[in-house]
C-alpha cells in the first residue's frame, strides 16, 4: 500500500481525472438505477401490491399486454381452484378506461375488477373497503388530479359512473395507468358492452349472463407440489408466475431492457476506460517498477499494489458519483417515474467497483513480464 498511496499523491492530477470520470460513470448508474425502478413502480406497481403467486392466462393468449387480450370463463376457473396445491384461485378482471371527473377532470384508469370478499381486495389508506356496486377503490397519486372520496368518474363512450369510496395504500399502477379496483360484477357490466349509463343498480347485475374475466389469480402452497403444466392442460390455460406476469404489462419489457442495455454498456465502459488508464499507467512506470523488481520486490507484491492503488481510486469516486446522484435523483420533478432505492443502488454499485477492478487487474498484468534488467540498461 505504501506505494500505491505515494503514487496517487505523486500523479494526484491524473488519478483525479481518471476519478472524475469513475464519478461520472457512478452518477449515470445511479440515475439509470432509479429511472429503472421508477419505470417498474409505474408500470407494475398495481400487479406487484396483488397477493397472488401466479396469474392463468386463456390458452394462446399473447404474451404482450397479455392482461387485455385474455379471456378466461369459470370453468377455467373451477379447474384452478380443484388443483392440489392451490389454496386460493379467484376470477380478476383488467380493462384500461377513460373517464372524466365530476369537476371536468380527465383521467386514465386501469380497472381491475376483484370479488369485494376475495384475497384480491385491496387494503385501503382512507376511506372504505370495496362493497357498493357503483363503489372504487383508486390510486394514492389520484390526489394530485382532485380526486377523492365521493368524486364520481364517468366513464368515456359508455357514461358509467362510479364513485370513489377510498385510495390504496400508496402508488398503484398498470402500464404507466393509476389503478382503480371495481367490484368483478361491475367490471363484468363493462366487459360484456352493456352498462347502463349512470351508476349501476342491483337489477343490473342480476341480470348480467356474462361467466368470464381476464386471469384467474392464484394462490399457492409453498409447501405443497403443484404441477403448473398439468393444471394449464386441463384448464386450457397458461400460467405465469406473478414476476413473469410483469412483462405481460404494455411496454414493461421493452422499457426495462432498453434500460438494462444502456447499463451494461456503462459497466462495460467502465472496464475499458479504468483498464486503459492502468495500461497507459504501467507503460510509463515501466521503468520504476524495473528497479523495484531489481531490488527484490516480487511480481505477487507489485501486482497486489497496483490493484490496491485501482481499489481506493474506484471506491472512492464511485461512492462521491453515488452521493452526487442519489442528490440528483431526489430533486427529479414529480411527474418523472424515478425512484431511488438502496438495494439497486448497491448493486449497481459494487457491479462498478468489480467491473473496473477486472479491467485493471488485465491491465496490470503486463508487470509480471517486466524484465528487472531494464533497470540497468541490459535492454537498451
Amino acid at each position: 500500500m505504501f506505494l500505491a498511496v505515494r503514487e496517487l499523491r505523486f500523479a494526484r492530477g491524473r488519478f483525479t481525472l481518471m476519478g472524475v470520470v469513475i464519478a461520472l460513470i457512478s452518477v449515470l448508474v445511479v440515475l439509470l438505477s432509479g429511472l429503472s425502478s421508477g419505470l417498474v413502480n409505474d408500470g407494475v406497481s398495481g400487479l406487484k401490491s396483488v397477493p397472488a403467486t401466479a396469474f392463468a392466462f386463456n390458452e394462446g393468449t399473447m404474451t404482450d399486454n397479455a392482461f387485455s387480450r385474455s379471456v378466461v370463463d369459470d370453468e377455467q376457473l373451477a379447474e384452478w381452484q380443484d388443483t392440489a396445491g392451490v389454496t386460493k384461485a379467484e376470477p380478476m378482471g383488467v380493462s384500461i378506461v377513460n373517464g372524466t371527473t365530476d369537476a371536468d377532470e380527465q383521467i386514465d384508469l386501469t380497472l381491475f375488477g376483484v370479488e369485494t370478499d376475495g384475497f384480491l381486495a385491496p387494503p385501503v389508506s382512507s376511506g372504505t373497503g370495496l362493497g357498493e356496486i357503483d363503489g372504487i377503490i383508486v390510486s394514492e397519486p389520484l390526489r394530485d388530479a382532485g380526486v377523492e372520496i365521493g368524486t364520481v368518474v364517468t366513464l368515456d363512450r359508455v357514461g358509467l359512473e362510479l364513485t370513489v369510496i377510498g385510495f390504496t395504500e400508496g402508488q398503484a399502477t398498470f402500464g404507466h395507468v393509476d389503478v382503480a379496483y371495481v367490484p368483478l360484477d361491475t367490471w363484468r357490466l363493462l366487459a360484456a358492452g352493456t352498462p347502463p349509463e349512470g351508476a349501476p343498480t342491483a337489477a343490473d347485475i342480476d341480470a348480467l349472463d356474462f361467466p368470464y374475466s381476464s386471469v384467474v389469480a392464484i394462490q399457492t402452497d409453498d409447501a405443497a407440489e403443484l404441477d403448473i403444466e398439468a393444471a394449464d392442460l386441463a384448464a386450457g390455460t397458461t400460467t405465469m408466475t406473478k414476476t413473469e406476469a410483469f412483462n405481460a404489462s404494455p411496454g414493461y419489457e421493452a422499457e426495462t431492457l432498453t434500460l438494462s442495455m444502456i447499463q451494461v454498456f456503462l459497466y462495460a465502459i467502465c472496464a475499458l476506460v479504468v483498464g486503459a488508464f492502468f495500461t497507459v499507467w504501467t507503460i510509463q512506470r515501466k521503468h520504476d517498477i524495473a528497479v523495484l523488481r531489481a531490488v527484490g520486490a516480487s511480481s505477487r507484491y507489485l501486482l497486489r499494489d497496483s490493484l490496491a492503488q485501482a481499489a481506493i481510486l474506484l471506491v472512492g469516486f464511485t461512492a462521491i458519483g453515488v452521493a452526487v446522484g442519489v442528490g440528483l435523483g431526489a430533486m427529479m420533478p414529480d411527474a418523472m417515474p424515478f425512484a431511488l432505492e438502496a438495494a439497486p443502488i448497491a448493486i449497481a454499485s459494487i457491479t462498478t467497483i468489480a467491473l473496473g477492478l477486472i479491467g485493471a487487474a488485465i491491465a496490470v498484468v503486463r508487470i509480471s513480464r517486466i524484465d528487472p534488467l531494464d533497470a540497468l540498461g541490459g535492454n537498451r
